[in-house]
C-alpha cells in the first residue's frame, strides 16, 4: 500500500525548516491528487533518501520533478543539497493548532 492509496491524508510536521510558515507539531492536510504549483507547501521524497519523506516549498518543475526548499533556509535540508525531489502531495490546509487554508 503507498502512501498516496488515499486522496486524502493527515500529516504532522516535524522539524524547523518550513518555520515560520509551518511549526513543529502542525499538522497538515496533504492531497495526493493536486498537482504541485509554484509557492505551494508540497510533501516531497529524493532519491537519496527514499524512506524519508519532507515539507518543503516547491519553487520549479525540473522534469519530473521539483526544486524545493525549505522556509527556515538555516534549518533545512532540501534541494539545495539534495537536488530536485519527487512531489508526492501538496498540503492544502493546516488543521492545528491554527486553522487555515494553505493553497
Amino acid at each position: 500500500m503507498g502512501i498516496d492509496r488515499w486522496p486524502l491524508r493527515r500529516l504532522r510536521v516535524r522539524g524547523p525548516s518550513m518555520a515560520p510558515t509551518l511549526r513543529d507539531g502542525d499538522t497538515l492536510l496533504i492531497s495526493f491528487r493536486r498537482a504541485p504549483t509554484p509557492g505551494a507547501i508540497v510533501l516531497v521524497r529524493w532519491a537519496a533518501r527514499p524512506d524519508q519523506l519532507s515539507v518543503k516549498r516547491a519553487v520549479e518543475p525540473i522534469g519530473q520533478l521539483w526544486h524545493v526548499v525549505g522556509d527556515n533556509e538555516f534549518a533545512s535540508t532540501d534541494s539545495r543539497e539534495l537536488g530536485p525531489a519527487e512531489v508526492l502531495g501538496v498540503a492544502t490546509f493546516r488543521l492545528r493548532p491554527r486553522p487555515r487554508r494553505l493553497t
